[in-house]
């Protein structure tokens, strides 16, 4: 194995996957629930630089077939309802004053975190059928990812541009409310990476019960779910009379000739609906009642020339809406069916239900407010994790200001992991960036001196 590729030996992938389990909602931010974040971002990591290698997947093929990607799915929703009921109750709380935000940070990051693993290992057939007993918990959870990736262009616009998650206002200290706005930023990135995983679903549906077609197409009517998406483009938007396109984690201004080149995220838009529409199954499943048909035949306005030249299964969509516009289409057969449900939303929500301020409290308690020394030891283990070789092997583009959010081509000479575009960002980012600056400075040198003694 190529050294780029070598974040985790296979004993270490092995036994990092045996050890996943489900938490309780009330032990997340616990010092074993963050050894499991550690986990994870380094499987994570793992997985990335082998399949961006060509290389065996170990991460893949480990939580294969020790069946631990349903643990993966619940840890993953378990974290979405913590921060949607557990984070604004936290951040009103009045004796809430943590000396550093990066245990809440990780703790939100963490959903980002497992939903980049998935789309990275739900490519193969075999990992989506090892879900399978997580698949519909799955497709809720896309849907309702996708559900306010879609709002962003209409009545969500303006939460959208300024960050705060609807309904928790501005009633924090300044700290928390940076807090909440990256919160609100991540879940753009994690509806987008949900749409990737809707895709997988989509492409090896065969490989699911029928209760999972029933799920994508009748409970939540994915197909115009992705109608809206076509039509809204959230991934595109216009910045000062520039097309600007979200890619790979940042938007970038489009030169003129490439405006109509297709992205990856509106590729996958349009595999999934060809997965939904033309399988003889779906068909089948579907039903093309008046509304549906109306709504799926605005798709052939957008089927032009150069995209289908982009993308030339889509010439067959276009022939199937054109047949679907001049036909009255039956409705679905409604055989007996033993439909079964998702439990995972459901069961975490019942377990905590009414319980959320005493979760809240309890982890303002034990969690989120860690002694110096809790958190020196949590920060070198972060570096040990956030190794600064192989995340710039990740992510090879240029880093961005830690301030502005510019290109930067300046590091904090410190702690090694701040980046800024110009001296007068770091100044006016060093209050903010002050304490945790010590915290990393001291782990990586502790780290380095680890390694020293090792060798």
């Amino acid at each position: 194995m190529e050294s780029a590729a070598a974040v985790l030996l296979p004993g270490e992938v092995e036994g990092f996957v045996r050890g996943l389990e489900r938490f309780p909602l009330r032990d997340i931010g616990s010092p074993r629930w963050f050894r499991q974040h550690e986990y994870v971002q380094k499987l994570n990591m793992q997985a990335i630089l082998s399949a961006s290698c060509g290389q065996e997947e170990l991460v893949k093929e480990q939580l294969v077939s020790v069946g631990k990607i349903p643990t993966l799915v619940h840890e993953m929703i378990s974290v979405e309802i913590w921060k949607q009921k557990v984070l604004p109750v936290l951040s009103r709380l009045r004796d809430f004053n943590p000396k550093s935000t990066f245990p809440l940070y990780m703790v939100i990051h963490h959903e980002a975190t497992i939903i980049n693993l998935l789309e990275t290992i739900l490519f193969h057939q075999d990992s989506c059928e090892s879900a399978e007993p997580a698949v519909l918990d799955l497709i809720d959870y896309c849907h309702r990812k996708l559900t306010l990736l879609a709002a962003r262009n209409t009545a969500g616009d303006a939460a959208a541009e300024d960050g705060l998650p609807l309904g928790l206002g501005a009633q924090t200290d300044s700290t928390l409310q940076e807090l909440l706005r990256l919160s609100s930023a991540l879940e753009f990135d994690i509806a987008l990476k949900a749409l990737s995983v809707l895709r997988y679903v989509s492409d090896h549906i065969d490989s699911f019960s029928l209760s999972a077609l029933t799920r994508l197409l009748s409970t939540h009517n994915l197909p115009c779910v992705l109608v809206h998406l076509v039509e809204t483009c959230p991934w595109s938007r216009r910045s000062k009379g520039q097309l600007e396109k979200y890619v790979d984690g940042k938007w970038l201004q489009i030169p003129r000739e490439d405006q109509l080149k297709m992205t990856k995220l509106d590729g996958q838009v349009w595999i999934a609906l060809l997965n939904l529409l033309l399988r003889p199954d779906c068909q089948k499943k579907y039903d093309f009642n008046s509304f549906n048909k109306s709504q799926l035949l605005k798709l052939r306005g957008f089927l032009t020339e150069v995209l289908i030249d982009q993308l030339p299964n889509l010439s067959e969509l276009q022939v199937f809406l054109s047949h679907l516009s001049i036909t009255d289409s039956a409705p679905p057969k409604q055989g007996l069916v033993l439909e079964q449900i998702p439990e995972m939303w459901n069961d975490i929500m019942k377990e905590n239900s009414g319980k959320w301020k005493a979760i809240a409290k309890y982890q303002v308690k034990e969690a989120f407010n860690p002694s110096d020394e809790d958190l020196r030891q949590q920060a070198h283990r972060l570096a040990q994790t956030y190794s600064l070789d192989v995340m710039e092997s990740l992510v090879p583009d240029k880093p961005r200001c830690g301030f502005c959010g510019s290109e930067a081509s300046k590091r904090c000479s410190r702690c090694q992991g701040e980046w800024y575009c110009h001296r007068q960002c770091q100044v006016k980012h060093w209050p903010k960036h002050k304490r945790a600056c010590e915290l990393m400075a001291e782990a990586v040198h502790q780290t380095q001196e680890d390694r020293k003694s090792a060798n």
